[in-house]
Order: C-alpha cells, then structure tokens, then sequence
C-alpha cells in the first residue's frame, strides 16, 4: 500500500506555478494568450475602464487563459493514454478547444463592449 504525504500548502503553490511557467513556457497559444492579456490590460488602463469593467475584462481573461491550460493538461493526457488517432480522444479533444474558442468568442464580445465606445466615442 503506497501512502502519500500530505503536501504543504506552499508545496501546493509550487506545484502550480510551475504549471503556470510550463505553459507559458512551452505552448504557443499561452504565449499569444499572454500577450492579447498584456496588450488588453494596457488598454484598459489607457482609457481609464471602470472598477466593474476591469473585473468584466480580468474574469475573461482569467476565464480564457485557465481553460487553455486545462485543454493543454487534457490533450496531454489523450496523448499519452492514446497515442495513435482514436475518434473517442478527436472527440475529447475537440470539447476541450471548443470550450476555449467559445470564452474567447465571448471576451471579445465583453471587450468590444467596454472599449468600443471609449476608443471610437460612437
């Protein structure tokens, strides 16, 4: 009977920011991620959004990048438990960027939103 430690919380923050190095690190739709975030913060900042759009503008782009990294960790898995084409894991991953592109669909809608009026004064 193998018995596991119970990790400290900080191990647990280890844990994760090495994750979160990992991604950025080595997938390419994380590093584009991470620049759309940087270059949408930088806006916002400019025009001067409000409290409720940051938290609007944060929240999708927390929302997008998270589901990323769970699509990675999923079709990580696949990968590995099925290395050859099985229609199955196609499927599996196919939800799993769906569920990206659908966040992505609609933070851009929330950013045409907030910064449309503030940029083009419609």
């Amino acid at each position: 009977m193998i018995v596991m430690q119970k990790q400290t919380f900080a191990h647990a923050l280890l844990h994760a920011a090495n994750g979160i190095h990992c991604f950025f690190k080595t997938e390419r739709n994380g590093k584009i991620q991470l620049i759309v975030a940087v270059i949408t913060l930088l806006i916002a900042f400019v025009v001067k959004i409000s409290a409720i759009e940051w938290m609007a503008i944060v929240g999708c782009i927390a929302l997008v990048i998270c589901l990323e990294m769970v699509n990675t960790a999923i079709e990580l898995l696949c990968n590995m438990v099925e290395p050859n084409y099985n229609t199955s894991i196609k499927t599996i991953k196919d939800l799993a960027a769906a569920a990206v592109f659908c966040s992505s669909i609609a933070s851009i809608i929330v950013g045409g939103i907030i910064f449309i009026p503030k940029i083009f004064i419609v």
